[in-house]
């Protein structure tokens, strides 16, 4: 099992910027990738932005490109949503989660509210 804690969530006015920091533990020896995704009030979850963990590749949504930038730390199973130019549309619970074996993990975390006010 994989546990997930995300961090750094708030209220900020629109035009503000967030980072946000999620620590994996657990069975991540065999990440493939990492991911933020978010759910809105009344909206399914979505997919935000990915990184696969060797090489780096990312992957956004085209509602966030430009203003989002998924990063990871060096060492160790971390990784980071840092978000600029916010909007109130990306006002949701961000979650973020891991890929092993070609599934991402069925064990979510709490997830971190951010609220964009306009």
């Amino acid at each position: 099992q994989v546990q997930l804690a995300e961090s750094g969530g708030g209220l900020v006015q629109a035009g503000g910027s967030l980072r946000l920091s999620c620590d994996a533990s657990g069975r991540t020896a065999t990440m493939y990738a990492m991911g933020w995704f978010r759910q809105a009030p009344g909206k399914e979850r979505e997919s935000v932005a990915t990184m696969r963990w060797s090489g780096g590749s990312t992957y956004y949504a085209d509602s966030v490109k430009g203003r989002f930038t998924i990063s990871r730390h060096r060492t160790k199973p971390t990784v980071y949503l840092q978000m600029n130019s916010l909007k109130p549309e990306d006002t949701a619970v961000y979650y973020c989660n891991v890929r092993i074996g070609g599934v991402w993990s069925s064990n979510w975390g709490q997830g971190t509210q951010v609220t964009v006010s306009s």
